[in-house]
């Protein structure tokens, strides 16, 4: 090796350092050039050239170049969660394993565009990267029965369920869309909020979902408590019934 490099160093580097190239294309094609007449010339005390050796002998040797480009891995230590997801760190993303691992701390091994998945040097999983922070790369056939809903739904389908409703509920489902970090937590909220329609009906939830974002509280809670206690129904503030300031000495500024 390191005599390879010596030769190509003196029959190619030394004489091109002499000239003056304008651009790298014109560059290149004097490199390609000098490796030719480098690779022609015939080898000194033998009858033929190292193009010829590598035709005749060593090009039937070969074996196909690998499909697809060599990539850097790194490596990332983690457990698996309750729903069958683990997280990467350095993402911030999930990736989901067969559901009998949960609990289990894995290893994954990620490229700039695969992750794969070990457990006691068994691949369990391999995922294309995906460095959406917070999200879930999912396999269907990895979850359990209780953990598949998750797949089913997406941000699209409740936000076109609440809007059929309306615009106000809509808007709350978006609110909760988008201040949870993790889906599955987003997903039950909302799934648990417009279930309200078939409890309490479209009326009512609109109305519970105008009043929580008049609070700004976006959770599953919120509405319940809100519903349960028919705080839908009030026409004024909760706090309008409210006892007036008494007069008081110690009061400071205008109280009137």
């Amino acid at each position: 090796m390191e005599g390879a490099v010596k030769i190509i160093y003196t029959k190619i580097y030394a004489p091109l350092s002499k000239d003056i190239f304008h651009s790298l294309t014109e560059l290149n094609k004097a490199i390609r050039e000098a490796l030719e007449a480098h690779n022609t010339q015939q080898l000194k005390g033998r009858n033929y050239s190292r193009r010829l050796q590598f035709e005749e002998i060593e090009k039937e040797t070969l074996a196909p170049l690998p499909v697809l480009h060599y990539q850097f891995k790194k490596q990332f230590h983690a457990r698996v969660i309750k729903n069958g997801h683990v997280n990467l760190g350095p993402d911030k993303h999930y990736y989901s394993v067969p559901y009998r691992f949960i609990g289990k701390r894995v290893k994954l091994l990620y490229s700039r565009n695969t992750v794969e998945i070990y457990s006691n040097y068994e691949r369990i999983a391999l995922h294309k990267r995906n460095k959406n922070p917070y999200g879930y790369t999912t396999d269907k056939d990895h979850l359990a029965t209780t953990h598949r809903f998750v797949t089913d739904w997406t941000p699209d389908k409740f936000l076109d369920w609440a809007a059929s409703i309306h615009e106000d509920v809509r808007l709350y489902i978006l609110k909760i869309l988008d201040r949870k970090q993790h889906p599955e937590q987003a997903y039950k909220s909302c799934l648990g909020v417009l279930g309200f329609a078939k409890k309490a009906g479209n009326e009512r939830l609109t109305m519970a979902c105008q009043r929580a974002l008049n609070y700004g509280v976006y959770n599953y809670k919120i509405i319940q408590t809100i519903l349960e206690n028919k705080m839908d129904s009030y026409e004024e503030s909760i706090f309008a019934n409210e006892l007036p300031m008494p007069s008081h000495d110690n009061i400071r500024g205008d109280y009137k």
